[in-house]
């Protein structure tokens, strides 16, 4: 189904965004990320008309000032254990195909992962891919607890003021996550060019697989190297409690290392879900 209206554009021709200062957080917000540092997130293409909320959980490297580099050298801080690279600027570029709203988390996964329940051990590690992260070692729950409410809490309510929006005007909309993977973890190759992650809810999942599949040189993965049963908070949290089709992509990082390449899967991601955007059954609540 072809976007209703065109989406506003800025001058690079990616969607209009908005991201507000942390002068709007809550005292408790302030306490982390300083007066004129960026708030912890980002929307872009806030009038998006496409029935359709992307979001990206792990889209930037940006660490509070107050927090230095966490003690890590900063050539650690473009690496993998800081963000999923690519995943932004792809993110960017599926709202402008789709005429999509889309959230993007502004500070890093080593600060807290926003894809994770705050409390969770993999909320906020302390060592990522043997890389031992200094700044997140013997946090007392006071620590732990200000970033989930300068970063985690601020991030999620915006989520779910676009998706409140979005049911409102209606049809019900689906909320679609993405992400990267790298290469290697753990001295283990990952061999996929792509994977659909997702929990119990099918229906968007399934067929986005057997669409993407239809590309015989690509090698698309059913939850992996992640399972969207094992983590999933955003996709849980936003649709999946609520009976709303959902699921999340993850694209290998070698894939998204130069701009035609990211231009290439935006492509590709955006016409199968432009095609399934059609599909009723995805509109409507369901319980699984």
């Amino acid at each position: 189904m072809d976007a209703p209206t065109r989406a506003a554009t800025t001058r690079a021709g990616t969607p209009a965004s908005h991201r507000p200062d942390a002068d709007s957080l809550p005292d408790s917000g302030r306490l982390l990320i300083g007066e004129g540092e960026p708030a912890p997130y980002e929307i872009v293409n806030p009038d998006g008309r496409a029935p359709l909320l992307l979001v990206c959980d792990h889209a930037s490297t940006r660490i509070p000032a107050r927090l230095g580099t966490l003690g890590l050298p900063p050539a650690a801080l473009g690496l993998h254990i800081a963000y999923d690279i690519g995943a932004a600027s792809l993110t960017r570029l599926l709202a402008g195909r789709l005429d999509a709203p889309a959230v993007l988390c502004g500070y890093s996964r080593l600060v807290i992962d926003c894809n994770r329940q705050p409390g969770d051990p993999q909320s906020i590690l302390a060592v990522s891919d043997g890389i031992v992260i200094p700044g997140n070692e013997a946090l007392s729950a006071e620590e732990q607890e200000a970033r989930a409410e300068a970063i985690l809490w601020p991030y999620h309510h915006a989520i779910e003021q676009v998706f409140t929006r979005l049911r409102r005007r209606g049809p019900e909309p689906l909320l679609f996550s993405v992400h990267t993977f790298t290469p290697t973890l753990g001295g283990e190759d990952r061999f996929w060019d792509a994977s659909v992650l997702w929990n119990r809810d099918p229906r968007l999942a399934v067929p986005l697989i057997n669409f993407l599949r239809r590309h015989e040189e690509l090698n698309i993965g059913d939850n992996e190297p992640y399972s969207g049963r094992d983590i999933a908070y955003t996709l849980n949290l936003h649709a999946g409690a609520a009976g709303l089709a959902n699921a999340a992509i993850e694209v290998r990082q070698d894939h998204c290392e130069t701009d035609r390449q990211i231009h290439h899967w935006a492509d590709l991601i955006a016409d199968a879900l432009r095609q399934l955007l059609s599909m009723g059954n995805l509109h409507r609540i369901e319980q699984f």
